[in-house]
């Protein structure tokens, strides 16, 4: 089995430590993430969903 995480060539590896990429993105715990963040987030998505349906039902009405 390959190690997804390690780069094909040193270029990439080069590249990875200036820039400072993660290279361990598909290991990323995404519940640990700050409370505020994780409100702001849920918010955002309820709010583009209702936007969208209300959007959807002016335009019925005309």
């Amino acid at each position: 089995m390959k190690d997804e995480n390690k780069p094909f060539n040193d270029v990439i590896d080069h590249f990875n430590k200036i820039e400072g990429n993660a290279a361990n993105l598909a290991k990323t715990d995404l519940k640990k993430l700050p409370k505020p963040l994780k409100y702001f987030g849920y918010f955002m998505i309820v709010f583009i969903l209702l936007s969208i349906l209300l959007m959807i039902f002016l335009n019925l009405l005309n």
